[in-house]
């Protein structure tokens, strides 16, 4: 029998030469373009403004100049091949062959829709039940909620799951009491507690979606390849609604398969980690991988909240190599619905990578993570370097026009630039050099999707080349407003202004909020506006090679309406834009969740009175829910006096005047306490009408109409 293939075989010599010839790539390409601007420059006295522009220049050409390398070389890759692929390690086996060990499957949620949160979970069960494999995957939901109305429905929909599925003892429901730093310490938790039972661990987001058969494979790949400690899947976006939405799909499915495969080609063993939709290998991560504290405080300082490039860094320090399994189907993510969503995630993901400076010179790292941490902190830096680079060209190009400088290049044929005048045509090959190396990984995806015949997969080949046209454009009106997001998130976080760890937006609603479009984006607005009346009036010529920046920046609030509408969204489906392969030719798992959130849903709301507390209500007032709740409570001991007194006090009050007399914080406290739930629902029945408060006996009468059927169960 042929042995099998593993990642130990690839010969480090020729990962040495990939990452030669990456970096020779893109050290040439920056030195030519860096060349070019210095002759731009330079055609006259050499002056500060000039070296600033050029180095500002170099910084952000090279951060281009990475993402074009690495699609042109996955361009070679998938027209060539690539021998050093973790996939081959399983290559033509069937999914019963697979070796596999024990894997947890976790899913850490934090005020998430809890229809959604399970019935992914169980598209995933039966997906992996199919495989045959199921006996070797448990399932967690790790809850840091802190909603009493979704922790509630939480634990109904859990068990409501267990009971369909048959599914006690496979699938495990824990509520922390403390929520400490967020989702890594909520994943860490669970490994202090039950991280010894398992071998793997498969990390899932809330709105994560994977086949059976793709975790198979990947933890046979883990398997097959003994020094891998994490295993990264490449997670497609899917199930967006609004067209921007529908836009962030388009592109992710079309463009990325070019980047991931050149990502493969020099990454190797020293992959990263995105957080999500990944396996990881419990032993070597618990022992290693856990987050130092930064020196300081937050912003720059204290819990580290991008962790993911963290713990792959740490992985291979200590000698376990990082894959990332790109050429891997059946891997799903959602992204966020409207561009004000995605910049509040941004926020985030901006003071995390911003951290991340600290640990550059880290002793012990291997140079590649290095690199990694870099590109995520360029990812949000380079938006303030753009935007001083061009507020510099606009100011030194007002101050040109208002003192004219003579010399011989001002002819006809010359354009001045700063203090120097300047031939046009070179400035305009400048200028398509780094449009090419912006735009042509787009076109190529293009061309290679109609090459392969894909193109009925995105509704045929002319609405797919509509379709790149229309995302082309779109992503160059929005790349102004996203430069300014992130310029402005930059700049918070080294004035000292951290953020709040806020439950992420994932459904959206058919009204537009014109309020809130014009609060957030009308900074932008006003600075597009006057940023373009300046230069139009001081210098005319100038005005026009600004438009393309300006011109998403004063329509910033009506795009960012256009696009969060699900109804354009539907609409352009309709019209076949915007198709991917996933919504033409889906994975079974994805129609599957989509028909089960229509159908198995249909929630019964509560009178709005009774809204706000319906959480606490269901918890105390209806039997099924109370025994569901109490049971999931760890048993607390017996407190001091002062503890007691607390507990009795807030019982009391929450009888004889209702939730609304209680602060968030007292209502946690109560629902946490078993002992205060057992008494609760049992003096509630007990006393009688008149000696409650009205909001209870509202919420008794609404009981008494929806009959003995528990008003919380979420499935059918």
């Amino acid at each position: 029998m042929k042995p099998h293939f593993t990642v130990e075989q690839v010969d480090k010599s020729r990962v040495s030469r990939r990452r030669a010839t990456f970096f020779t790539l893109v050290f040439l390409l920056t030195s030519v373009a860096t060349w070019f601007m210095a002759d731009l420059l330079w055609r006259g006295p050499v002056n500060a403004v000039g070296v600033l522009v050029l180095v500002l220049f170099t910084i952000l050409f090279a951060h281009i100049a990475a993402g074009f390398c690495t699609a042109m070389l996955g361009l070679y890759v998938i027209n060539r091949g690539d021998s050093a692929s973790i996939s081959r390690s399983i290559a033509g086996e069937s999914l019963e062959e697979l070796p596999l060990g024990s894997t947890a499957i976790v899913m850490p949620c934090f005020n998430e829709d809890p229809s959604r949160i399970f019935e992914g979970l169980r598209v995933i069960y039966r997906s992996l039940e199919q495989t045959g494999r199921l006996a070797e995957f448990d399932f967690f939901i790790l809850s840091d909620t802190n909603d009493p109305n979704k922790w509630i429905q939480e634990e109904v929909a859990w068990y409501e799951l267990c009971r369909q599925l048959n599914g006690f003892g496979r699938i495990f429901y824990r509520k922390r009491r403390i929520s400490i730093n967020k989702k890594s310490g909520n994943v860490g938790d669970f490994l202090r507690r039950w991280g010894q039972s398992y071998r793997y661990m498969a990390v899932l987001d809330a709105d994560s979606i994977m086949t059976g058969e793709s975790i198979v494979k990947l933890v046979a790949m883990m398997e097959r390849n003994p020094t891998v400690g994490i295993l990264q899947s490449a997670p497609r976006i899917v199930n967006g609604v609004t067209l921007y939405s529908r836009l962030q799909q388009f592109s992710n499915r079309l463009y990325s398969p070019l980047f991931l495969a050149g990502l493969n080609y020099w990454h190797q063993g020293e992959s990263n980690f995105w957080g999500h939709n990944a396996v990881i290998r419990v032993a070597p991560f618990m022992e290693h991988c856990a987050l130092p504290e930064l020196p300081g405080v937050e912003p720059f300082g204290g819990r580290i909240l991008s962790h993911d490039f963290v713990e792959a860094a740490l992985m291979r320090k200590a000698g376990w190599k990082v894959w990332l399994a790109y050429d891997l189907e059946g891997s799903f993510e959602e992204g966020p619905p409207t561009l004000i969503d995605s910049a509040k995630r941004d926020r985030r993901w901006c003071q995390g990578n911003m951290q991340h400076s600290w640990l550059l010179f880290a002793r012990g790292f291997h140079p590649i993570n290095r690199f990694h941490l870099l590109q995520g902190v360029m990812g949000y830096v380079a938006s303030p370097l753009w935007l001083l680079f061009m507020l510099i060209s606009t100011m030194h190009r007002f101050n040109v026009a208002m003192h004219p400088v003579r010399s011989e290049y001002a002819a006809q044929n010359y354009t001045m630039i700063f203090d120097y005048a300047v031939p046009l045509p070179e400035s305009l090959a400048l200028f398509g050099f780094t449009m090419l190396l912006l735009f042509l990984p787009k076109i190529i995806s293009l061309l290679l999707e109609l090459k392969q015949r894909q193109a009925v997969a995105y509704g045929g080949r002319v609405r797919l080349i509509l379709s790149v046209l229309l995302e082309m454009i779109a992503s160059a009106l929005l790349a102004p407003i996203n430069m300014l997001f992130h310029a402005k998130f930059v700049i918070y976080i080294l004035l000292g202004q951290g953020v709040s760890w806020v439950t992420q937006q994932r459904t959206v609603s058919e009204e537009s909020d014109w309020r809130e479009a014009i609060i957030t984006h009308s900074g932008q607005m006003a600075f597009g506006l006057i940023w373009g009346a300046s230069a139009y009036i001081l210098v005319p010529s100038f005005f026009w090679w600004l438009t393309p920046v300006l011109l998403g920046l004063v329509l910033a609030a009506p795009l960012s309406i256009f696009l969060g509408k699900a109804s354009y969204g539907r609409r352009a489906r309709e019209l076949g834009l915007f198709l991917t392969p996933d919504e033409t030719e889906p994975a079974l798992v994805l129609p599957l969740l989509e028909r089960h959130l229509e159908e198995c849903y249909r929630h019964m709301q509560p009178i709005p009175e009774l809204r706000q507390d319906y959480g606490l209500m269901q918890a105390v007032l209806d039997p099924y829910v109370n025994a569901v709740h109490v049971s999931l409570l760890r048993q607390r001991r017996p407190g001091s006096y002062s503890v007691r007194r607390y507990f009795i006090e807030l019982r009391r009050r929450l009888l004889a005047d209702g939730p609304q007399t209680l602060t968030q914080r007292e209502k946690m406290a109560l629902l946490l306490d078993p002992e205060s739930m057992n008494w609760l629902h049992e003096q509630l029945w007990k006393k009688p009408p008149d000696l409650l408060s009205d909001w209870w006996r509202l919420a008794m009468r609404q009981y008494n109409v929806l009959t003995a059927t528990p008003v919380t169960v979420l499935y059918r």
